[in-house]
Parts: structure tokens; sequence; C-alpha cells
């Protein structure tokens, strides 16, 4: 029973601050009511302890809240064309100066069928999600990448 609260409250470290009183751990979380352990401090294993006060200091000593932003700003059509052409850029075999929107891959960049395969991994690496072999065989220009990505990530501008 212990264990679980000990278990809850570590959870609840991340939005939290925790401090020792009288021999119990208390965490008092900003968005939630006053949670204790029932168990007594000094029960708790010493190996625990040392987890606990360490993840006590991690957490903030003055039990500030800290803000913790989780989600990238949304995508738009010009973001995804600006991080495209910007991976495109760094990508060894593509001069810069040829690039525009709509180079093909093979015919205008003088690329083959494994730096398109390559290319595909790179916007995967970047947008977080994977492309269909079936689609990515399709996609020759940046901006066929660039309405893919929209498409997939229902960006509509």
């Amino acid at each position: 029973m212990a264990s679980r609260a000990l278990a809850q409250c570590v959870r609840s470290l991340g939005r939290s601050s925790a401090r020792l009183t009288q021999g119990r751990v208390v965490t008092r979380s900003f968005c939630a009511p006053l949670v204790s352990i029932q168990r007594p401090f000094s029960a708790i294993s010493c190996n625990q302890r040392t987890k606990w006060t360490e993840l006590i200091r991690i957490s903030g000593s003055a039990g500030q809240p800290c803000r913790r932003y989780g989600d990238l700003p949304p995508l738009t059509l010009e973001s995804i064309r600006d991080r495209v052409i910007y991976v495109l850029k760094l990508y060894d075999k593509i001069n810069p100066e040829k690039l525009q929107k709509t180079s093909h891959f093979m015919k205008d960049l003088g690329l083959d069928s494994l730096d398109q395969v390559e290319i595909i991994m790179a916007m995967e690496d970047e947008f977080g999600f994977e492309i269909p072999d079936a689609e990515a065989e399709k996609l020759m220009t940046p901006e066929e990448i660039v309405q893919y990505i929209a498409e997939k990530k229902d960006v509509y501008d």
C-alpha cells in the first residue's frame, strides 16, 4: 500500500514539490490537493531514501513550480517547407544553389534512387513519422514532400 503511494508521489514529482516533515515524505502538487505517504521516512530502505532525496533535490528545493512545454509549435505549410529545404540543403550530394522547391531529385539534381531513400529517411527523422515505401517512391520533388507531410499532419493553410 505504501509503495503504491510512494510510486504515485514519484510520478507527481514532475509537476510538484516535495519536502520532508516530521519523518514523513509529503508531496504538494500545484494542480492537486495535498498527498502524503503514511509510511514513516525512516522505514524506507537506504537506497530508496537516496533516490528520494535525489528526486527532491532535482525537483527544486524552494518548491517553485517549473514550466515544461511538451509540444512543438503548430505546423504551417511555410514551416514545413522551410524544414524540408533545410534538410535537403544539409544533404551533401545536393548543390544548395540548384535546389528549388520544384527541383526533381533525379532529373535536376542528379541523384539516384539510393539518395532518394536517404532523403526520405531524413524527412522521417525530421518530422517524426514513417513514410511507407510505396508513398516514398512517388515523392520526387521538395514540394511533393511538403504536400505529403502537410496532408499527414493535417496542415491546411
